[in-house]
């Protein structure tokens, strides 16, 4: 007797249920990365800006309304057109079985036509690539907030302690890692919101960048729109680490906690803009705005707790990156490689080989780096081809649900915009360190299109079989006592193209070679 040995269904549900418990695993899990993108995106938006304003002479004069309102404006929208409504809205609808990831997307619609293996490859190469710079500038970043109160703490060592630390514990699973870090991520939104909010109440005006006039006008008047588009990407960049631990927490998890999440970001990031605007000669390169709305006695306490939470933003892209590398290898993509499963619930998993890669990748960024500065040019770059990516295959998926055509085109014509403009932004990065996250994602790039093409090359040498030609062999075997009993259960792995066939030897092994009685022989894909 042969059958599919997955035990889906009560295990989605479980998985997907909202419980109070899922919200806060969601937030130790989920949200780190887009979580403390506040400790440097509008730093980031004004260094570009002030640079732009030195080249064209405007000197230090370059803060003014229109660039504040118009710089938290893109921040805001990007929130809400690409966070909630692309992801959290539409993508997070592509559930497979459970998993989210671009692996999983592209699993659900390679069907529709061979090419889309493109896209998946160029975008899980990518999200890899950036897996390994948002542990480095996210606790970089943190960690250099110390020298507020300590100018000569030495920054390097400890950013390579506290990272390899993170990668140690991951073998214990997410779970453990989620319960411990969810009741932190609460507290640390809650510092975010309480933080702005606290800015905000002197200049309750800083409320018009909600209108997104500004971000339109920002774009069409500003020569370093562009430029200044890279920064604002940054807000946005742990978006796709959000649909890639779909497994880990649930879809209404992960909805229920985003309402809380983005509310507090955005009053963070209001607080600081209102904060920018009654501090127009403040200089970006030295003053970060985030630690400038903390009252003096409580920087200590919010650098510790920004170390926390940048601890736990590298945390959601690398268990976001296990879940990649598990699907790339049941799509054949990846090479064979050890996955465990430190618990048992649904979406747990643990692979040891990616998670040291990534650990020394991210040792190697920061040597080379050094300052969260430099790091910025090389973040943001490589994971906007993976939104592209993504905007591509739900497109497809989009079609494969049956969606109205108008709503698809509408669909692409948005968001192929959107993020072709932050693609186009992102391009000034390059010299400045976005090579390095591309030179990696074309790494992976060729070991991902080498496996899938070899792999292929291999099975044109292979015969197979169709599996029902044998249902009735296999069944009166498992019955047949003249017959020893070789095993109660055996597993058999094929990687054959279609789930109706099996490897020719497969058969001859359990038949003719030395009949193998079995109360389950099962066949595993």
């Amino acid at each position: 007797m042969t059958h599919k040995n997955i035990n889906e269904v009560s295990n989605h549900k479980n998985v997907n249920a909202l419980t109070a418990g899922g919200v806060l695993v969601s937030l130790g899990i989920v949200f780190g990365d887009i979580g403390t993108s506040p400790l440097y995106t509008l730093k980031a938006i004004f260094k570009t800006a002030k640079e732009i304003a030195e080249k064209s002479g405007g000197g230090g004069s370059y803060i003014n309304p229109d660039l504040v309102l118009g710089a938290l404006s893109c921040v805001i929208w990007t929130l809400t057109l690409q966070t909630t409504i692309k992801y959290v809205m539409i993508t997070l609808r592509a559930d497979n079985k459970g998993e989210g990831g671009i692996f999983s997307l592209y699993s659900l619609v390679r069907k529709k036509a061979k090419w889309l293996v493109i896209p998946a490859i160029i975008g899980g190469a990518a999200l890899l690539a950036d897996g390994m710079i948002t542990p480095s500038i996210t606790v970089t970043s943190a960690i250099e907030g110390l020298k507020l109160k300590f100018p000569e703490v030495p920054v390097i060592p400890i950013v390579i302690s506290i990272i390899a630390l993170l990668f140690i514990i991951q073998q214990f699973g997410t779970n453990l890692v989620g319960k411990l870090f969810g009741p932190i991520m609460f507290l640390w939104f809650a510092a975010l919101g309480i933080s702005g909010l606290a800015q905000i109440i002197h200049d309750p005006s800083i409320f018009k960048a909600l209108n997104p006039y500004y971000a339109i006008h920002l774009l069409i008047t500003n020569p370093g729109a562009l430029a200044i588009l890279g920064g604002v990407f940054l807000c946005t960049t742990g978006a796709e680490a959000l649909y890639s631990d779909l497994g880990h927490c649930g879809k209404q998890n992960i909805r229920v906690s985003w309402v809380f999440v983005k509310l507090m970001l955005i009053f963070n990031y209001l607080g600081q803009g209102a904060w920018v605007l009654k501090n127009p000669n403040y200089d970006p390169h030295f003053v970060n705005p985030f630690f400038e709305l903390v009252p003096p006695g409580m920087v200590l306490f919010m650098v510790g707790l920004a170390t926390t939470a940048a601890v736990i933003a590298s945390q959601a892209m690398i268990s976001g990156s296990f879940t990649l590398i598990s699907e790339a290898v049941r799509l054949n993509l990846w090479p064979k490689v050890k996955i465990n499963y430190p618990s048992v619930q649904k979406g747990q998993l643990y692979v040891p080989s990616i998670n040291w890669l990534l650990c020394i990748g991210c040792i190697i960024i920061v040597l080379i780096f050094k300052k969260s500065d430099d790091m910025e040019g090389a973040y943001g770059l490589a994971i906007n081809l993976t939104f592209l990516m993504t905007t591509v295959l739900v497109a497809v998926y989009m079609l494969r649900k049956k969606f109205p055509k108008y709503l698809i085109v509408i669909f692409v014509v948005v968001y192929g915009a959107i993020e072709l403009a932050f693609l186009a932004g992102n391009l000034f990065k390059f010299v400045h360190g976005g090579w390095v996250t591309l030179l990696i994602g074309c790494a992976l790039l060729s070991v991902m299109w080498t496996w899938y093409n070899s792999r292929k090359i291999k099975n044109r040498f292979v015969k197979y079989v169709e599996i029902e030609d044998y249902y009735q062999i296999l069944s009166e075997l498992s019955v047949d006592e003249t017959v020893p009993k070789y095993s109660s259960q055996l597993v058999y792995l094929t990687s054959a193209n279609f789930k109706t066939e099996i490897e020719s030897k497969i058969i001859y092994s359990i038949i003719q070679k030395e009949p193998k009685r079995a109360l389950w022989i099962t066949i595993s894909y």
